[in-house]
């Protein structure tokens, strides 16, 4: 029997980490980096580091819930930023970096606010991850697709995302491909 494909939608900072590590996840079909939140039509790349756009920079995966659940990408997602911080994960400043779910149902809602009440008691800071409904989404340009797996050795995956993602796949071991 073939199950229907879903879609979720998340902002966790730089797009290239959260796209690194959902590529590994067995039931994951796709993932596309890109921008979503704003009012800019068709921003580019250039337009979203202004920080005028109202775009998040996001990652869209489309998943089969038979193989993964939405619930299990929650956890996976929570994991590879800080929800506590407003606006920014590390070095990377501006409402484009923000934490945000752009939820495709109401029972996706339904879960991330749950996710959140129970993860709360585990930080210090409240957890500001917005939840939104989602609305256009815009494909990154083509070199932002795939690009920690594209691109090693340059300096920010490097040092930025391969230790996040080598800390991803030991906690998620069971799920990856």
């Amino acid at each position: 029997m073939m199950s229907e494909s879903q879609l979720a939608t998340f902002g966790g900072g730089c797009f290239w980490c959260i796209d690194a590590a959902f590529r590994r996840v067995k039931g994951v079909t796709q993932v596309t980096s890109g921008y979503c939140g704003g009012s800019t039509l068709n921003p580019t790349y250039k337009d979203i580091c202004s920080g005028t756009t109202g775009h998040a920079e996001v990652v869209q995966l489309a998943f089969d819930p038979n193989v993964v659940s939405f619930e299990k990408l929650l956890e996976m997602f929570f994991t590879l930023h800080d929800p506590t911080q407003l606006n920014r994960q590390g070095n990377d400043i501006g409402t484009q970096y923000r934490s945000v779910i752009f939820y495709h149902s109401d029972a996706q809602l339904q879960l991330a606010q749950a996710h959140i009440t129970k993860l709360q008691p585990e930080y210090q800071d409240t957890i500001v991850t917005e939840l939104s409904e989602i609305d256009t989404f815009y494909n990154a340009e083509q070199y932002h697709q795939n690009y920690f797996d594209d691109n090693p050795n340059q300096g920010y995956c490097s040092i930025m995302i391969a230790p996040k993602v080598a800390k991803f796949e030991q906690r998620f071991s069971a799920y990856l491909e």
